[in-house]
């Protein structure tokens, strides 16, 4: 992460140590992202990677309804390692490439199924209005169910978190990748 020095993993309080083996043991299997971040305040990494696992791996909801949350909340905050990250597992996931380039240019994209509809309009009306319509939540509970809709609503609540961490600490697309949006003047 550009504003952070890399951890120096052999002086690691006993806690940072903890996290990272749960980091390295668990799902993820890595320190990278967010993650070298959060590790600075072991108290929030462990809880973070839970959240992480749970909802990359748990949800009741598919695996493309999960990545175009992703990228609907990556995009709304600009956020240049998520959204070049996940358009590479939305791809993955058969989100067509059509749809990712609406989404990245602020557009709404022509989605193939209506739950991707159901969750593409609850996320963008979410972070464009700080309000979700009878409507749109309806549609999104006739989707999803409850436990669908609560798992979609922690997937953008996370992966805003997620966008901050990284953006707010400098994190970079891998050299030679382009950048997702335009570096902000200043």
């Amino acid at each position: 992460m550009g504003r952070l020095q890399p951890l120096d993993m052999t002086t690691l309080s006993p806690e940072q140590e903890r996290a990272v083996r749960g980091f390295l043991e668990g799902r993820i299997g890595a320190v990278r992202g967010p993650s070298e971040a959060w590790l600075r305040s072991p108290g929030l990494a462990e809880p973070a990677r839970q959240l992480v696992e749970h909802c990359r791996y748990d949800t009741a909801l598919p695996r493309d309804v999960v990545e175009l949350a992703i990228l609907v909340t990556g995009a709304h905050w600009k956020a240049q390692v998520e959204f070049w990250g996940h358009a590479r597992m939305a791809r993955h996931a058969g989100i067509p490439e059509e749809a990712i380039e609406a989404i990245r240019t602020g557009r709404r994209p022509q989605l193939p199924r209506p739950d991707l509809e159901a969750a593409f309009d609850l996320v963008s009306e979410y972070l464009a209005t700080n309000r979700v319509s009878a409507r749109t939540y309806a549609a999104a509970l006739e989707a999803f169910g409850e436990r669908g809709l609560v798992d979609l609503v922690g997937v953008c609540g996370l992966y805003g978190f997620v966008a901050m961490t990284l953006s707010v600490f400098d994190a970079r697309v891998p050299e030679g990748e382009e950048n997702p949006f335009p570096e902000p003047a200043g």
